[in-house]
């Protein structure tokens, strides 16, 4: 987490200073401080300590604005690391003013540029090969990881130098001590576990994507053993394990019956596997032509009784994309997030959708 941080300031630092806002390296270097101490998948968050730490002026307010949003949507262009951001051993350049960037353009991850991981992360799953498959696996791992050890809002006790003050500890502590601060009690975010419960459409329409984004689900599997899978077409099955998917999920690849397979989840696991606490990822493009009745009973159903419920479209993906198809239209008022899953890109942005 610390080495994106690093990249997402340094690109951020080197597209101000471009654009005329003075924002030096001592700046850079606060800001990635201030990012450390708070939720950085929230988005408010995140523009306030970075504006408070960047020291942006009234003047600059404007163009900090424009281009925090390009920061956080992705769109900030990284070439090779200039030599006044050396510091941090990478760096970021903004096209001139005027000019237009594509997706192509974005370095999603751990390393900026045209590497061979950020043309993976950005290639359409219904484009990859079983090759391409075998070389995500490990950039999937490192997604789940992250999912699994993600930084909460709740603050907890630590004995390590780093952390923001408890100023009451730190007081009882001096009391202790004869009224002399011998040192200061500190907090820290408490590291949030998830409680998941998946559920993948594995019908023909998905099968360009279903083996992509099982084998992401397999990745969260193993660092989260406590997740529950679900798969569905024409029947819903529970998957104990994850390794012969093609044996263990009948039909795979046929029709689809979404509105009665979610049903079916309802009546029979959702008081024992969904809570308060629990997670619901649907993985579905949303196409089905049967009786939409089931289908929002369910939702609904799903979405009272869960802390969230995230539907993942490959086909949102597409810019252009509305959820106007029967089912996707029925189920979406049960939504919290309708996110795009067509490539590991938007994967990775499911991370900030878990808050």
């Amino acid at each position: 987490m610390t080495s994106d941080l690093v990249v997402h300031v340094a690109r951020f630092g080197r597209a101000l200073r471009r654009h005329g806002v003075p924002v030096g390296l001592s700046d850079a270097a606060d800001g990635l401080s201030a990012l450390t101490l708070i939720d950085v998948g929230d988005r408010d968050e995140v523009r306030r300590a970075l504006r408070v730490s960047l020291k942006i002026q009234p003047r600059d307010a404007a163009t900090f604005e424009a281009l925090f949003a390009r920061l956080w949507e992705g769109r900030i262009e990284v070439p090779a690391a200039p030599r006044d951001v050396e510091p941090f051993r990478r760096g970021t350049q903004l096209p001139p003013r005027g000019s237009r960037s594509s997706d192509r353009d974005v370095a999603v991850g751990d390393e900026p540029g045209y590497s061979p991981a950020a043309v993976l992360r950005r290639k359409p799953f219904d484009e990859c090969t079983p090759q391409d498959l075998a070389a995500m696996e490990r950039l999937m791992r490192q997604i789940a990881l992250r999912l699994a050890t993600r930084p909460s809002r709740r603050l907890v006790p630590t004995l390590a130098g780093r952390g923001t003050i408890d100023l009451r500890r730190s007081v009882r502590r001096a009391l202790r001590s004869g009224g002399e601060f011998l040192s200061m009690a500190r907090r820290t975010r408490a590291i949030e576990r998830p409680r998941l419960v998946v559920l993948a459409d594995t019908s023909g329409s998905m099968d360009p994507h279903a083996r992509f984004l099982m084998a992401f689900v397999r990745a969260i599997k193993r660092v989260a053993p406590g997740t529950e899978v679900f798969a569905f077409n024409t029947a819903l099955v529970r998957l104990r394990t994850l390794r012969r998917l093609d044996a263990d999920v009948p039909e795979w690849s046929a029709g689809t019956r979404i509105g009665e397979c979610l049903a079916e989840f309802a009546d029979r696991y959702l008081d024992a596997h969904v809570d308060a606490r629990t997670v619901v990822l649907i993985l579905s493009d949303g196409l089905d032509r049967g009786d939409v009745e089931p289908l929002a009973d369910a939702m609904r159903r799903i979405h009272a009784r869960a802390r969230r419920v995230l539907w993942l479209n490959p086909l949102a993906g597409d810019r252009r994309y509305e959820p106007t198809a029967r089912a996707m239209a029925a189920a979406l008022p049960y939504v919290d997030r309708l996110l795009p899953a067509h490539n590991l890109a938007s994967l990775e942005h499911i991370l900030w959708a878990f808050r």
